[in-house]
């Protein structure tokens, strides 16, 4: 288990030792993919109808073809569904103890290396690139590898989570 600075606080008389920060030694820390996510005609016009996307190249096959992709393409923000899972991940890890009740979304950003369309099979491997603290609040980025089946990368995403600190 990684060593954990603690402050020591003095309140009112009492003293008591409270954690400060997430642990700087899981930078670097990777999680492997866990299980691949079939893209479906149907989940990207869902997608693409939930968030008001009408091209014709996420709902028509035959519009997609005709524009050289292999099926419906996926908006380029359907991968967020991806992601989401790598918070679940590292609310997992005991080691790291992030605190989810705590926790909210500062930044995200994708790099697409081509599109995703229906019948890709995708997996997601993630690494925590950059722990900080700043105003007592700690900050973590993590970066997702998206791959398809042959490995080939599909998209380079990042999130940065904030961790509120006790007194934010």
């Amino acid at each position: 288990m990684p060593d954990i600075a603690y402050l020591t606080v003095m309140r009112a008389g009492s003293v008591s030792s409270v954690p400060v920060g997430l642990d700087q030694s899981f930078i670097g820390r990777s999680y492997p993919p866990g299980t691949p996510y079939q893209v479906s005609r149907e989940k990207i016009a869902e997608f693409a109808t939930a968030i008001g996307d009408t091209s014709a190249l996420s709902h028509d096959p035959e519009v997609a073809r005709a524009s050289g992709h292999a099926d419906v393409v996926a908006p380029p923000t359907m991968l967020t569904i991806l992601t989401l899972g790598i918070v679940d991940v590292l609310v997992a890890d005991p080691d790291l103890g992030l605190d989810y009740g705590r926790m909210v979304h500062g930044d995200q950003s994708f790099n697409h290396h081509r599109p995703v369309v229906a019948g890709d099979r995708l997996t997601i491997a993630s690494t925590i690139e950059e722990i900080f603290t700043r105003a007592g609040n700690d900050f973590l980025t993590v970066r997702a590898d998206i791959a398809d089946d042959a490995g080939d990368p599909v998209c380079t995403g990042r999130a940065q989570l904030v961790v509120r600190g006790e007194d934010a």
